[in-house]
């Protein structure tokens, strides 16, 4: 960019600015949105939760079925487009 396209343009930097914060705040979502960790954390407090007879193994099998879900559309995004950190898919 030179130096007259900088100064034509110099009113318009607040709005990049906050277009780069809009991308940085979507993509750290998307990150937490998308990591596995707490689904099998959840499903490791699920298979306590049964062991102690705190629910019903019909109750386990809901909220399994729910977590498991939500496994997979997170492993379906992981397959859409490279691996964060390049840990396992």
């Amino acid at each position: 960019m030179g130096v007259l396209t900088q100064l034509l343009t110099l009113p318009l930097a607040p709005v990049r600015g906050v277009g780069w914060v809009v991308r940085q705040v979507t993509d750290a979502a998307e990150r937490e949105y998308y990591d596995p960790e707490p689904v099998l954390e959840g499903l490791r407090e699920l298979e306590r939760e049964l062991a102690d007879g705190l629910i019903s193994p019909r109750e386990f099998d809901r909220r399994e079925d729910e977590l498991l879900d939500r496994l997979e559309e997170i492993r379906r995004h992981q397959g859409a487009g490279p691996t964060p950190g390049g840990g396992p898919r």
